[in-house]
């Protein structure tokens, strides 16, 4: 190399390290992309300060082979500051910055616990909900299996009078025959509730059966004629025809044999006249007795004379009581009509109340009185009622199915599920055939007929009702709502009362007051109109006799009247 050259390659060898230098430092200004999820790690900042050691390393290296230590301490002390700068900027935005993710993601965790929680939830209502419709499915299937079985040959029958009405046929001019067109014939009322034939009855019952035909008296002349209810929509109006009061009448079509005594017990009035009453039925009527195993027994203690009087001795010949007995005879109050009634879990004779207890709504008829008002009934024709009666049953949570049932219950006034000896509130969940009527929470709930309208019913606030409205009683107990007021429901639905899982108790269940049962979570009541109502005969008719024992009863709407003498229009 020549001397000439020397000082070019020195001013190379001096740009050089400048360059050097003014690279290293556009280095450390400008570090990797920092991730913002995490803060500047401890070992960042040491990668960043092995990157200008390195730095370092090279340019005292090569200032140290062409002798320039000063510019070496300079570039040492740049290094660090800016180093010192980098850490002191970057390290508390971001450790801030972390704080505020670290909260929003906690945030956003339990934002999902909770939309989980949510969807379970509705996955699980669904499926219960989809539970219960394959259940309420399976029950109304069951229904109507029975109810073609009960019906059996008369849906022909049945058809035929339908017909019948729709085309506003006249009546036929033989009236002689077992149904006539204006009618209903007792062997469609009083069939059999088990189908097949009958089983041998008992030696002591009586095998004839008195029958009887049905009819409407218009305007309240009992004349066996009635009008047509109808409607028109003829040119396109829809009018309904002039409707009579369709007061029932029952007319013997053979003279009754047999008539059942059922009596109010412990009471020596009540013996007294049932032995008065039975002997002159069959001195003067020549009518076979049929008294209960009790009454049986206080007759025959009593006097040798009564021997002639039949009885049942097991459940088997209750059941068949329908088959045997023309009329029911009752002496009491309210209470002994509803015991007459549970005997009978098919059709029912027809009821002949006597008052002997407190109110008496069912028992328009004085004991006083007996022999006129038996001889009225005995020769007919007489007014009745037809008071409809609910049938329940109970399906527990453990069934299998639908079809898996407990036994079925008639009521004649009104079905309560209440709390119980429990502290909490009732909770039950209410459906009306498919659809959700409400949630109840309070002492319970009243399902009653139109004839317990004055019952339970009337006391937890429920409206008073005409026992030959067709309709059910919807009637919370003391609910916990200021806007739960009480329903009428047509006479055709299904309600299902069931206790939900997250109940916190458990329900009673009880029927006309006696045969209580345990709902627990799960189980559920199913309960829809009979086809079997019983036929109380009325004094004058259904309606004057309804309003009687409203205001004798209840004193219902009894106030002093206005005085005469005071300011006028």
């Amino acid at each position: 190399m020549s001397l000439d050259e020397l000082p070019q390659k020195k001013l190379a060898s001096s740009e050089a390290v400048r360059f050097a230098r003014s690279d290293s430092r556009f280095r450390s200004l400008s570090p990797a992309p920092i991730p913002i999820p995490t803060s500047p790690s401890f070992r960042s900042l040491v990668e960043s300060a092995s990157d200008e050691r390195v730095n370092h390393d090279a340019v005292t290296s090569h200032e140290s082979e062409n002798g320039s230590i000063s510019t070496v301490s300079s570039t040492v002390s740049s290094v660090e500051s800016e180093k010192a700068a980098y850490e002191f900027l970057a390290q508390t935005p971001i450790k801030s910055t972390d704080t505020h993710l670290v909260e929003f993601s906690e945030a956003m965790r339990t934002v999902a616990k909770a939309l989980r929680q949510v969807a379970e939830g509705k996955a699980a209502a669904q499926a219960e909900a989809a539970e219960w419709k394959r259940k309420y499915e399976l029950e109304m299937a069951h229904k109507q299996q029975s109810k073609i079985k009960g019906c059996g040959s008369s849906i022909d029958n049945e058809l035929e009078k339908l017909a019948n009405q729709l085309t506003l046929e006249k009546p036929a001019s033989d009236q002689t025959g077992c149904c006539g067109n204006h009618g209903i014939c007792s062997h469609e009322i009083l069939q059999d509730a088990i189908p097949g034939p009958n089983p041998p009855s008992s030696h002591k019952m009586v095998r004839r059966k008195a029958s009887f035909r049905l009819s409407w008296g218009c305007n309240g002349n009992k004349n066996g004629q009635h009008k047509h209810d109808f409607v028109s929509f003829e040119k396109g109006d829809i009018t309904t025809a002039e409707r009579s009061n369709k007061q029932i009448l029952l007319k013997w079509e053979s003279s009754p044999q047999t008539v059942l005594f059922i009596t109010k017990p412990n009471s020596n009035s009540v013996r007294v006249l049932c032995a008065e009453m039975v002997r002159w039925l069959k001195e003067h009527k020549n009518i076979n007795v049929v008294v209960e195993p009790r009454v049986s027994k206080e007759l025959l203690t009593e006097d040798s004379y009564y021997n002639f009087i039949q009885t049942w001795h097991d459940d088997e010949e209750i059941k068949m009581l329908h088959t045997k007995v023309d009329l029911i005879v009752t002496l009491g109050g309210d209470g002994t009509v509803l015991w007459a009634a549970s005997l009978f879990k098919g059709p029912v004779p027809p009821v002949v109340a006597f008052s002997l207890g407190s109110l008496g709504f069912m028992t328009p008829f004085r004991s006083e009185q007996y022999h006129d008002c038996l001889d009225n009934v005995l020769n007919g024709p007489f007014s009745i009622t037809l008071r409809n009666r609910l049938q329940c049953h109970v399906i527990r949570d453990s069934a299998k199915d639908e079809l898996e049932t407990e036994e079925p219950i008639l009521v004649l006034n009104e079905v309560t599920i209440d709390r119980g000896i429990s502290s909490y509130l009732t909770y039950l969940e209410c459906y009306c055939d498919s659809s959700f009527v409400t949630c109840v929470q309070g002492d319970g709930l009243i399902i009653s007929t139109t004839s317990g309208s004055t019952a339970y019913s009337l006391a937890a606030g429920g409206s008073m009702v005409h026992p030959q409205v067709p309709g059910i009683l919807f009637t919370p107990i003391c609910p916990h709502s200021l806007s739960f007021r009480p329903l009428i429901l047509p006479e055709y639905v299904t309600l299902r009362v069931q206790v939900p899982y997250n109940s916190r108790g458990q329900a009673w269940a009880s029927f006309d007051g006696k045969d209580r049962k345990l709902l627990s979570p799960g189980d559920a009541l199913i309960c829809s109109m009979s086809p079997w109502p019983v036929p109380t005969a009325c004094l004058m008719d259904s309606t004057t006799d309804f309003l009687r024992s409203i205001h004798e009863g209840l004193h219902w709407n009894l106030r002093k009247s206005q005085s005469f003498d005071g300011p006028r229009d």
